[in-house]
Order: C-alpha cells, then structure tokens, then sequence
C-alpha cells in the first residue's frame, strides 16, 4: 500500500511581522505602530516616534503666548504644566490662559481638578500623557507649557522614562534678565487688581480656612490676602488701606522669589536635556505695538524655526530614503514647510 502523500509546506511567511493584540491596562491609549520601511529590499521597521515640543520659562516670561503661537503654526494642543492652573476657579490669581485664546487653540489640564485637591507630580505624569497621546493619535502637536518644572521633570523622566519612548521633545526655554523681569511681574499683578483680584479671591475666602498649603488655596495672591480680608470682615476700615497694600507688596515680592526659583530648576533641567534658550528681555523693556513686534521678532520667530526644523527632521531624513516620515502628520507637514 503506497504511502500517504504529504502536504506541500506552507509558503514562506510574509516580510511583514504579524500583528501581535497588546494588553494594555482599561485606561490607556494603544498608539498604531508606524509602518514598515523598505530599505534595500530588506524588511525594516524604523521605531519612529511621535514630535512633543516643551515651553519651559519662570512665571510671567510669555510660556503660554509662545505656547498658543507655535500650537497655531503647526496644528498643536496645549497642555498646561503648571499644578495651580490645573485647579478649578481662581482664573485671575492664578493667571490661567481666557477663553478667547483657548478657543482658538485645545486646551488640557486647565482649570479641571477640584480646588481641594490635591494634583500630584504623578498625577500630572499620568494625565499629561494621556493627553498627548490623545492629541498625537489625532494628528497633533502636543506642546506642554507651564511654571511646575519638577512636573514636566516627571514626565519627561519619571516612570523609567516611558514618555521618552513614545515621545522625540524639543525644549524651548524663554527666559529674561531677573531685574527687569521682576519689574514685569510688579506691573502684572497690577493688572491682576486691575481685573479684579481682590474681588475674586474675597469672593472665595472663607473666614475658616486656617491651612493655604493645599489645592488651590496655595496659588500666590490667596493666603497674603488673608489677614486684609478677614480685617475687613470686622470693620476696621481705617487700616483697610495700609493692609491691601502691604498684600500686593506681598504677592509682589513672592512672585519674585518664586521667578528666581523657577529659573534655577530650568538652568538645572537645561543640563540634562537639550534646551534652546530664547532672550525675552527686550520684550519686557517695551510696551504696546513695539512690545508685540519684539516679541515677534525675538521670541515667536526663533522658536518657530526652531520647531519648525525639529518637526522636519525625521521626514528629511526618511525622504532620503525615498519614503514620507512615518510618525509626522501630513497636516503638520505641510504646515511647518
């Protein structure tokens, strides 16, 4: 009896890898693997990844200007990075971006956790990210912007490094001469009075509130107003004057301290991370039309090019190949040529 015939052997599999179903945990986002590259008729799969630009400055440089400016040049989201402005309420103490220009551009992490609570460095790690990817996954920018360095610290470094992984950053630094941007920071809160600080933050004190070192009672302008308020809620109207004004001494000179103190943290970061620094300074020297023209010209403009050459890298580089840059969006593409 003649042996059974045996079955041919399968073909050869396929160049391309097989795709493999991940398990990810229920809250996290699973980004689409870029595409294989063909290289020299070998198969190769480049792990490319995706653009994250980083607007790093002490409070009243211009983060979130420069922030909204690059987003509309080249099809961004904003994320905020700065642990106060993540708390609900309090928009003019805490200085968050209006609603004008967050409609002109998406905002995340503004003005969306409870003014009680507490918003870790963790925490931030864990809902920037989410946010990037989200962003990212649409075909965006994300460009995170805000004064808590040692948040953006940890989501750039912290959890061994996972936004790395998924992430090529550019860091952007904007900075000023401390005098001079000092004098700014005087002026600006100034403004603030202007549009209404002392009546925002009377509106939410509460006589007893004894601990401003949680949440969003932590903002500067909330605990120096503190002892005027609550002299005014007993009526001794002859010192009113004199208590107001030694607050916003107050909240000056903190404002300082804390400019100085951010600056130190981003002189220590601009160590181990590649940052391009920009020179603000004659911005904060000028004021109205000649102010925004410097502004354009020494701020907005550098970091544009700059963005601009980071956000083309990869597709030059894969167009020398002879195939499009993977992870960058033909939107963002075509807006940063």
């Amino acid at each position: 009896m003649a042996a059974p015939a045996m079955a041919a052997p399968p073909p050869p599999p396929a160049c391309f890898p097989m795709p493999t179903r991940l398990t990810m945990p229920p809250t996290s986002i699973t980004l689409p693997d870029p595409p294989p590259l063909s290289v020299g008729g070998a198969c190769r799969r480049v792990a490319a990844k995706h653009k994250a630009v980083v607007v790093l400055g002490a409070t009243g440089t211009g983060k979130s200007r420069l922030a909204i400016d690059l987003a509309l040049r080249f099809g961004g989201e904003v994320i905020n990075s700065d642990k106060i402005q993540a708390h609900a309420g309090l928009d003019v103490a805490t200085n968050k971006v209006g609603l004008a220009e967050r409609g002109r551009v998406p905002h995340h992490l503004l003005g969306v956790v409870h003014p009680d609570a507490e918003f870790t460095a963790a925490d931030f790690r864990r809902e920037a990210s989410r946010a990037a990817d989200r962003a990212a996954a649409r075909g965006r920018v994300p460009v995170i912007a805000g004064g808590s360095n040692s948040y953006v610290e940890e989501l750039v470094e912290g959890d061994r490094r996972a936004f790395r992984d998924r992430y090529e950053c550019c860091f952007l630094w904007v900075d000023a001469q401390l005098p001079v941007l000092h004098g700014f920071v005087a002026r600006r809160v100034d403004d603030m009075c202007r549009r209404g600080l002392v009546d925002e933050v009377a509106a939410a004190f509460d006589p007893r509130r004894t601990d401003y070192s949680r949440g969003i009672w932590r903002a500067i302008g909330v605990p120096e107003l503190d002892a005027y308020l609550r002299a005014r809620g007993r009526g001794h109207g002859h010192h009113h004057d004199q208590m107001l004004a030694a607050a916003l001494h107050e909240i000056k000179a903190n404002t300082s301290r804390l400019a100085v103190r951010q600056r130190g943290k981003i002189q220590r970061l601009e160590r181990m991370w590649r940052v391009r620094r920009v020179d603000a300074t004659e911005v904060f020297l000028k004021r109205g039309l000649a102010a925004d023209e410097a502004w354009q010209r020494l701020v907005a403009a550098p970091c544009i090019d700059a963005v601009r050459s980071f956000l083309l890298e990869d597709q030059q580089e894969y167009s020398s190949m002879g195939t499009a840059g993977a992870m960058l969006p033909a939107a963002v593409a075509a807006a940063a040529v």
